[in-house]
């Protein structure tokens, strides 16, 4: 959903990806996790709590696709690749890999690396945890990621026509992968950095089905390892004593606490119950920072905010209908007033800059508001509603004040520009989700966060089949634009797909991110990746 995650390397990993060269790398340079700079006294107790904002709908990765999930599985799991705080591909659970075609890839792993309950960590555990995402019983929310990472068979694989066995990857032996593409993929190693290609305990996971999730039955491979969880409560990860770079990690417990009130956030946090949170009630944003500004972190993310519309349901099967609500809604209002935290109006559903590209803004972008509107009418009235026969639809959003508060800024001002009535509607963000995954909804709140720093990362989700298609939109020349962008990283190629797509108008482009939060200042190590993330292992607590 969220989704999340690095940027294209344009040094000597983005040659190997375009060029038929071979890649070894080891781990002996790489920072990992907390660095404390000299001088510092720790305090004698490192634990931290976390507001994660919602309660996750699940921690297995293959049943997740939000930041809720996503924040707290890369504590959980290591990949096989990882970012450093500069954004290149590290080491991770592969110590190096090579290929000489970027097609055939080789994946060697650490001989120390191991899972929270002591066993080794194998290729074979790597070959099941691929071949479960895409196994259609699994439905899996990524269950595509495989297929638009170009892994051999991938899609065959999803939709039943092969199986799993024959999917693009094989153990060598207990340490070494094998992975094959259909054809080259520019961002593969990024994608592969994803919360949602974290490995699976095989074992464990064919032992107790769905269950294997639960605290008595948890194992993970990451810095940590999941010791407690009290739905709508909190969820309690402690130190994992057999992860292989376990003596530069610091924290020894983290809580992460499922508060989407924010504020019961600030609350909680002036209290001293919360060492990092959410940033606190926007209406109270200017009065905070004036008085806590040192401990205000505000970064822009690549993330944008939709509302979806969904394309089966009529009036909003008409393009007509979409393009009116886009066009009507005063994206400057909710980013410069309702919100005013420093994010952007957003004009397409591209975050800025993503894979080093600045694709252009519609021409709308540049109209008057009275403009926009204008035409809004036209083709509102054009599509059958009007003064006597005004359109009405329910407005789904997952509870929270923020996404509460912007709810009622977009029915206002729908109403006002309009005369449109939009019902609001609200669930907590579990039964939110799966509403828009059955298609139970009209227009929806969504935003979505990039898997890898690409284009192509915020046009799949729109593409036809895709299982993070929420809006069932679909155009088979979009489709082949983005494909062959993803092919070529051709920026007039990704702008000609964005134009389409945004002239469909399957979902209303908010805002783009940025990521909020109040932090004490005797937190340590802090960094916000651009993807959102803060990984613990890289935290430590000062003495205070």
């Amino acid at each position: 959903m969220q989704k999340i995650m690095a940027r294209l390397i344009k040094n000597k990993i983005a040659r190997v990806l375009t060029c038929s060269v071979s890649l070894i790398l080891g781990s002996a340079t790489y920072s990992y996790a907390a660095v404390v700079p000299a001088g510092t006294q720790l305090a004698e107790k490192q634990e931290i709590t976390r507001n994660n904002f919602s309660e996750p709908a699940s921690l297995d990765p293959h049943k997740s696709d939000s930041s809720s999930e996503f924040d707290i599985l890369v504590d959980l799991f290591e990949r096989l690749v990882d970012t450093d705080k500069e954004e290149k591909i590290i080491p991770a659970l592969a110590e190096r890999w090579e290929t000489t075609d970027n097609k055939t890839w080789i994946f060697y792993l650490r001989k120390e690396a191991k899972w929270s309950d002591g066993s080794p960590v194998t290729a074979h555990d790597v070959v099941f945890t691929w071949r479960r995402l895409v196994t259609p019983d699994t439905v899996s929310p990524y269950g595509s990621y495989l297929v638009q990472a170009n892994i051999t068979n991938a899609q065959a694989v999803l939709s039943g026509k092969k199986k799993p066995e024959e999917l693009g990857i094989k153990a060598l032996n207990d340490k070494t992968l094998e992975v094959t593409l259909e054809k080259p993929k520019a961002g593969l190693l990024q994608m592969l950095a994803h919360a949602v290609m974290s490995p699976l305990n095989e074992k464990v996971v064919t032992k107790h089905g769905n269950k294997w999730t639960q605290p008595q039955f948890f194992v993970s491979n990451g810095p940590f390892t999941l010791s407690e969880w009290v739905v709508n409560e909190k969820i309690v990860g402690v130190r994992n004593p057999h992860y292989w770079d376990n003596k530069n990690t610091i924290i020894n417990k983290v809580t992460y606490l499922p508060i989407s009130d924010y504020k019961a956030d600030l609350n909680r946090y002036l209290a001293g119950e919360l060492d990092i949170s959410n940033g606190g009630p926007t209406d109270f944003f200017s009065k905070l920072q004036k008085e806590l500004g040192d401990q205000f972190h505000i970064k822009p993310i690549m993330s944008v905010s939709y509302y979806l519309f969904n394309t089966q349901k009529p009036p909003f099967n008409d393009v007509r209908v979409r393009q009116a609500l886009t066009l009507a809604l005063d994206r400057d209002v909710i980013a410069g007033r309702v919100l005013g935290q420093g994010q952007k109006p957003a004009y397409h559903v591209v975050s800025p800059g993503s894979g080093g590209m600045e694709l252009k803004h519609p021409d709308y972008a540049s109209w008057t508001q009275e403009q926009r509107v204008e035409k809004a009418k036209a083709l509102l009235n054009e599509a059958g509603f009007n003064e006597g026969n005004p359109l009405k639809f329910k407005l789904l959003y997952n509870t929270s004040d923020a996404h509460k508060r912007l709810a009622i800024a977009a029915s206002s001002i729908w109403k006002k520009n309009l005369g449109v009535d939009a019902i609001l509607e609200n669930q907590e963000s579990k039964s939110q989700t799966e509403s828009l995954y059955q298609g139970n909804f009209e227009v929806g709140r969504y935003a979505w966060q990039a898997d890898y720093n690409s284009p192509f990362t915020f046009l799949e989700i729109f593409m036809t089949g895709n299982t993070n298609n929420i809006t069932k939109y679909s155009n088979p020349e979009f489709d082949k634009l983005v494909l062959k962008a993803d092919e070529t990283n051709e920026q007039a190629i990704y702008q000609k797909a964005l134009d389409i797509i945004t002239h469909d108008s399957p979902a209303i482009p908010v805002y783009y991110f940025v990521r909020v939060k109040l932090v004490k200042p005797y937190v340590g190590g802090l960094f916000v990746s651009p993807l959102g993330h803060i990984m613990t292992k890289d935290l430590y607590i000062i003495k205070h």
